[in-house]
C-alpha cells in the first residue's frame, strides 16, 4: 500500500540546531585525572619491574600484559577528562 500525504524527509529532523553545552557542565570531577595518572604510572612501573625481573616468576608476559592493560585504562580515562 502506498502512503498518502506529506512525507517529512529524515534529514530535516537531524539538521536541527543543538546549542552547545555550557562550560560549567563540562568540568570533570577530581578523581578522573587522579585515576588517569595512577593507571598510567602503575602500568609503567609494572612493565619496568617486569623487565628488571623483580616480580615473582621472573620476567613473564603476564606482567607485561597487566602493565599494558593498566596503561590502556589510563588512556581511556584520559579521553573522559574535560
Amino acid at each position: 500500500m502506498l502512503k498518502r500525504g506529506r512525507v517529512t524527509p529524515k534529514k530535516a529532523a537531524a539538521g536541527r540546531y543543538t546549542p552547545p553545552v555550557p562550560r560549567e557542565v563540562k568540568v570533570s570531577p577530581m578523581w578522573v585525572p587522579v585515576l588517569m595518572f595512577t593507571l598510567l604510572g602503575l602500568g609503567m612501573i609494572v612493565i619496568v619491574i617486569n623487565y628488571l625481573g623483580v616480580l615473582p616468576g621472573g620476567a613473564d608476559n603476564k606482567y607485561l600484559l597487566v602493565g599494558l592493560v593498566l596503561i590502556t585504562g589510563g588512556f581511556i580515562t584520559a579521553t573522559r577528562y574535560r
